[in-house]
């Protein structure tokens, strides 16, 4: 059995939808020969689906569905790429328009049940609710033209498969009830369906519907790929395989052929975007290879993580993450920062569901740079600040490159002056004004 995920840019368009459909089509054709296990293909939302439903997340009591534009740019958006697949069938429009009517009840529900002033752990609960419509739509689109087609797919619902706590956008998997839930699908559909269709992203408690984290369709294809005992995991992407440097910013990036697990999941860590950080290590507990391939060109070799010695080739790799934050934390009586300090700060990074991306300190201070998402970012300088003195600057970029050299440092940083800096055999990190 394989497990194939499939993201947003590739399928953001009813001809992306065919070429992904092609995709599928071609490696059943060449599984069906050799096995009866069916492909089981995790799907994100379609192209920007994810960023428009962000803004239609009640954020107060007041909030109603006044976004009646962005409402309506979701409608037309996924209903133009229904009706370019599959003309004047009702049956599909009406699937869609079902599951927008039960977006807006939603939104309807949670905006009338939120408090005025809206806490980082109520406004976690509402994004889940409504960000993962966008998920569930594609996947009943996909579905059905699938099914269209002739192949033969079940639409699974993700929530009912991987189960989590109530760790709302960050949710913790369950792992024996998930791999419960998913052997039971499993052993009902093992042979009555060539496809096995689910989203990815989203799990569910008993409170409702949760989310992995940002980007997480990766690891709801791990996670199914671990429950399954899985041959592989293949990742689709807009780009040739694994680059050493996100081409939009580099002309002469580098296809990485073979990735080492630990180096996958340090370069995730550090925020590569080809991979969610946490999909590694389920895959590598069960030795299971993952490909990085082309939508674009499906019959390129692509990249592969596994069980490697050394990355093939060796080159420096370029990590950015934008849009960071940079917080000096001082105790209010010039005392030393101690464990004590530090288990606080933790308590409360932990409590607001915020990760760190680099840190430091000194006798006096403990520095952080994280994300700078002001629904989480304001809550903890505020609690912070009943506590230390808090200083911060913002517009920030925190660069990392593995295997650097001097000259690679020299060359990012271009001039830009250096406000905090990390360095050990391999890795180089630092945080500088963005450009």
């Amino acid at each position: 059995m394989k497990v194939f995920k499939f993201g947003g840019a590739s399928v953001n368009s009813a001809d992306a939808v065919r070429n992904m459909a092609q995709i599928v089509n071609s490696e059943f054709g060449i599984q069906n020969s050799e096995s009866t296990e069916p492909l089981v293909v995790v799907v994100s939302a379609m192209g920007k689906t994810t960023n428009l439903l962000e803004k239609l997340v009640p954020t107060n009591s007041e909030f109603e569905i006044q976004n009646s534009e962005l409402r309506q740019q979701l409608e037309d958006y996924h209903l133009t790429i229904a009706k370019s697949l599959i003309p004047n069938d009702e049956t599909l429009v009406n699937k869609v328009l079902d599951l927008l009517h039960q977006l807006d009840d939603t939104i309807n529900t949670l905006s009338h049940s939120v408090t005025q002033s809206l806490s980082h752990l109520n406004y976690n609960y509402c994004y889940d609710q409504v960000v993962s419509f966008g998920e569930l739509i594609s996947t009943t689109i996909i579905a059905h033209y699938l099914n269209h087609l002739g192949i033969s797919t079940l639409w699974c619902d993700a929530r009912q498969l991987i189960r989590t706590d109530d760790h709302y956008r960050e949710g913790r998997v369950d792992w024996q009830a998930t791999q419960h839930e998913i052997k039971n699908i499993e052993l009902k559909n093992k042979k009555s369906h060539s496809v096995v269709l689910t989203q990815g992203f989203i799990g569910g408690t008993d409170g409702g519907t949760t989310t992995l984290g940002r980007e997480g369709s990766d690891y709801s294809a791990a996670i199914l790929a671990y429950c399954l005992d899985a041959e592989s995991v293949t990742i689709w992407k807009d780009v040739p395989g694994f680059l050493n440097a996100d081409p939009k910013f580099f002309h002469d990036t580098v296809k990485i052929s073979q990735i080492p697990y630990n180096e996958a999941i340090e370069l995730a860590y550090y925020g590569a975007s080809v991979i969610h950080p946490k999909t590694v290590k389920p895959i590598q507990n069960k030795g299971i290879p993952l490909y990085i391939r082309s939508f674009i060109t499906p019959e390129a070799e692509g990249s592969s993580v596994g069980d490697y010695r050394t990355l093939v080739p060796e080159t420096p790799l370029y990590i950015f993450a934008n849009n960071q934050i940079l917080l000096s934390i001082l105790p209010r009586d010039y005392s030393f920062i101690a464990e004590d300090n530090l288990q606080v700060i933790f308590g409360i990074l932990n409590e607001l569901g915020i990760r760190v991306n680099l840190m430091q300190n000194s006798a006096l201070s403990f520095s952080i740079c994280i994300n700078n998402n002001p629904l989480l970012v304001q809550p903890l300088i505020e609690r912070l600040k009943h506590l230390f003195r808090v200083r911060y600057n913002e517009n920030l970029q925190l660069i990392t490159i593995r295997y650097y050299t001097q000259e690679v440092i020299d060359r990012i940083v271009a001039g830009r002056p250096i406000l905090l800096e990390q360095r050990s055999r391999t890795t180089e990190q630092l945080i500088v004004p963005a450009q």
